[in-house]
C-alpha cells in the first residue's frame, strides 16, 4: 500500500490496474487516522484488489499485434474511420472539423469543442456495428458536449440499438484495446 498526501480536503483509495492500492489523504491527517480509514475500507479494498488481479491475469494471455499489423491498422482506419463519419453527419445533423486517428489506452473516440474527432485505431478490431455506434456517439457530441438524456436520445434517434453496441464494448473492448495497445 502507498499513501500519498498532499494539498487536499478528503481521504481516498485507489486500486490501480497493477492492483496496487494508493491512499490519497490531506497533509494534516495523522498516520493513525488514515489506518483506521484503511481499516474500515479493509473489505472494499480486498474486493477490489481481487477484482483488479483477476482482470490483469484475464489480459496476460492476449497476443498484442505487431508493429506491422498496427501499421496495417492505421491505414485501414484512416480510410474507414472518415468515410463513416462523412455518412453518418448529415443523418445526425451536424458538421464536424478534423479526423484523426490515434492509439489510445482508454478512450475510443473524442470530440473537441471544435469538432475535432478523434478515433482509436483498436476500433478497427471492432464488428462495423460497434464503430458506427462510437462515429455516432462523437457526433452526437457536436450537438451535447455531454452525456445527459438528449445526448443519447440523438445517439437513439441515429442507432435505436446503440445499446447492443455500447454494451459489446463493455464486455469485450478492454480485450480489444489490450491486443492492440498491449496490456495497461
Amino acid at each position: 500500500m502507498k499513501i500519498i498526501k498532499s494539498k487536499r480536503k478528503t481521504i481516498s483509495i485507489e486500486i490501480t490496474t497493477d492492483a496496487e492500492v494508493i491512499v490519497r489523504a490531506p497533509k494534516r491527517m495523522s498516520d493513525k487516522a488514515i489506518r483506521n480509514f484503511v481499516e474500515e475500507k479493509r473489505s472494499f479494498i480486498e474486493k477490489n484488489v481481487a477484482k483488479m488481479q483477476e482482470r490483469k491475469d484475464s489480459l496476460s494471455d492476449i497476443r498484442t499485434i505487431t508493429d506491422i499489423e498496427l501499421d496495417e491498422l492505421v491505414i485501414q482506419a484512416k480510410r474507414v474511420i472518415p468515410e463513416r463519419v462523412k455518412y453518418y453527419a448529415p443523418i445526425v445533423g451536424v458538421e464536424y472539423g478534423r479526423v484523426t486517428i490515434r492509439k489510445q489506452r482508454t478512450r475510443w473516440g473524442s470530440c473537441s469543442t471544435k469538432g475535432n474527432l478523434n478515433f482509436n485505431v483498436a476500433l478497427m478490431r471492432a464488428p462495423l456495428e460497434v464503430l458506427d455506434y462510437v462515429v455516432v456517439h462523437e457526433l452526437c457530441h457536436r450537438l451535447e458536449m455531454n452525456h445527459s438524456s438528449k445526448f443519447w436520445d440523438n445517439v437513439a434517434r441515429v442507432l435505436p440499438e446503440y445499446k447492443t453496441y455500447r454494451k459489446w464494448l463493455k464486455d469485450n473492448g478492454e480485450k480489444v484495446m489490450a491486443e492492440v495497445i498491449g496490456s495497461f
